[in-house]
């Protein structure tokens, strides 16, 4: 859908973006869900429109077991989420939160979008990290792209954002902005270089013409300390803003978009980054024989 054009009652207009970067403690769900209220709340007073919390921002994530997990977790109509929803209500903010989610056919690392009017969308990690393979089941739908006030949305998860294919999905759909709840690990990097998950974001960004929106966490959780990288990237994937490592409870960050403009994918005169595709092409990503 390169190009889409504007519908004639949505004229562009910029629209303050939030990433809540909190410090989840592993387990404490009551606490974990007071945070990102008052994370929520402060982002609505500062104007944002869109609020992003962490991965499994309602429980931690260092999970010892598949039992641990599954003794933390709630359906996408358990407590966690529905008090966002009523807070999404409440604050006129569409919220995007991730939350360990008790499925009927498994377990799994969840994302969740609210929108103020009660609609809700639920999205199931495709792309597994690490240790997370031990512990949950993984995801078999695409990305969602969702419409909102401010514009479509599109939704995913961590080490989702690092898979090429994936990220492109969303932008084929129309999306104006990605929603990305993560937790980033600390790794090893050279000196005065960002972290290479802040680089695959901007890199993706551009690939798309594509807005992306990472909330990470920061702190340190069962000997594992996050990276607190959370950064908003316009269409060309620039850094809009971006958030430093800390341990404090919640590190705000926002920025004006214009989500509209995303729409637009001409990178040049006569380039376009997705007309300019030849996915005939590219048919051995799907059949390596080829």
């Amino acid at each position: 859908m390169p190009n889409a054009a504007l519908p004639a009652d949505k004229p562009a207009r910029a629209v303050s973006i939030a990433c809540c970067q909190l410090a989840p403690v592993f387990g404490d769900v009551s606490g974990n869900m007071r945070r990102s209220r008052d994370a929520l709340i402060q982002a609505s007073r500062r104007g944002a429109k869109l609020a992003i919390l962490p991965e499994l921002a309602n429980t931690g994530y260092v999970f010892s077991s598949r039992d641990e997990a599954w003794s933390l977790a709630e359906t996408a109509a358990g407590p966690c989420v529905s008090e966002w929803r009523e807070l999404a209500a409440e604050l006129d903010l569409i919220v995007v939160a991730g939350f360990c989610e008790a499925g009927g056919d498994g377990l799994y690392n969840s994302a969740v979008l609210l929108r103020p009017d009660g609609g809700q969308t639920c999205y199931r990690k495709a792309h597994l990290w690490d240790g997370e393979k031990a512990i949950f089941d993984v995801g078999s739908q695409p990305p969602p792209v969702v419409e909102t006030a401010i514009g479509l949305l599109g939704m995913m998860i961590c080490y989702d954002l690092e898979i090429p294919e994936w990220t492109r999905l969303p932008a084929l759909a129309g999306a104006d902005l990605l929603c990305v709840p993560v937790n980033w690990p600390a790794q090893p990097h050279p000196e005065g270089e960002r972290p290479a998950e802040m680089i695959k974001a901007q890199a993706n960004a551009a690939f798309n013409h594509l807005p992306v929106a990472v909330c990470d966490r920061a702190g340190s959780e069962r000997g594992v300390d996050w990276a607190g990288c959370s950064l908003i990237t316009d269409a060309k994937g620039y850094a809009l803003a971006r958030a430093s490592r800390q341990d404090g409870d919640c590190q705000l960050i926002l920025a004006e978009l214009d989500l509209a403009a995303s729409r637009d994918k001409y990178i040049s005169p006569r380039n376009d980054v997705l007309a300019d595709r030849r996915p005939e092409l590219y048919r051995a990503l799907l059949d390596p024989a080829l």
